[in-house]
Formats: structure tokens, C-alpha cells, sequence
């Protein structure tokens, strides 16, 4: 899957948020200061070429939707994060987080629960 720009990205995060919109209607969905209506158009099509966004006809008008998921998205960048940053080691994922002081003891509490819930299941 290829990298998206970081305003490519912001598309997508609005996108992701409403489900399908003509631009027009997707321009209220973004921070201030909102990009202009042609850059938005633009973005969109270049995301449609990537395989990205697709859109629905209706005369000369386009809705478009995603055409792949932020969860998709979400799990093809982190993967590429692991290996490319953290040699595909989780280890070193949360041992990075642990050491920048980013992993609070709330959230290590509740991934330890997920760990032991996970090991219980594989262990039946």
C-alpha cells in the first residue's frame, strides 16, 4: 500500500469521519484554517488514483467514500513502522513507549490484562 502525504492523510481522516461526501460537504470537517475547495478537490482525485477514494456519479457532481478502511490503513502503517523502526519486535514497540515515558501505568496495567487474557486463550 503506498504512504499517503500528510494531506492526503488529513482527507482521509475526514473522509473516514463521514463516510461519503461531495467535497462541498466535506470541507466544514476540517480545521481551521480549511483548505481551499480546489485543493481538496484535487487531493481527492489524486487519493482516487492511488486507490484510495472511489465516488459515485451523480451528473457532473462526485460522492466520494473510502475505498480502503482506516483500519486497513492503520495496520499497513504500523507494520511498516515495526519493521522499518523496531526490527518487527512488539518488545521494542513497547519498550520505546515504556522509555519516553509515552506508556502511562494506566494503559501498561491494561495491556498486561490483554496479555494475560491472550495467554490464556492460546494455552486452551
Amino acid at each position: 500500500m503506498k504512504e499517503l502525504t500528510k494531506a492526503e492523510e488529513q482527507v482521509m481522516q475526514v473522509l473516514w469521519e463521514v463516510g461519503e461526501g461531495f467535497v462541498k460537504d466535506l470541507l466544514p470537517h476540517f480545521p481551521d484554517p480549511k483548505p481551499a475547495y480546489n485543493t481538496v478537490s484535487t487531493i481527492i482525485r489524486i487519493l482516487e488514483k492511488k486507490g484510495f477514494v472511489a465516488h459515485r456519479s451523480f451528473g457532473k457532481s462526485h460522492l466520494y467514500f473510502p475505498a480502503v478502511s482506516r483500519e486497513r490503513y492503520r495496520t499497513e502503517k504500523f507494520s511498516s513502522l515495526m519493521k522499518n523502526y523496531f526490527d518487527d519486535s512488539m518488545k521494542q514497540v513497547l519498550s520505546h513507549f515504556s522509555h519516553t515515558g509515552k506508556l502511562k501505568r494506566k494503559e501498561a496495567e491494561e495491556m498486561i490484562q490483554i496479555l494475560e487474557e491472550l495467554k490464556h486463550s492460546n494455552d486452551s
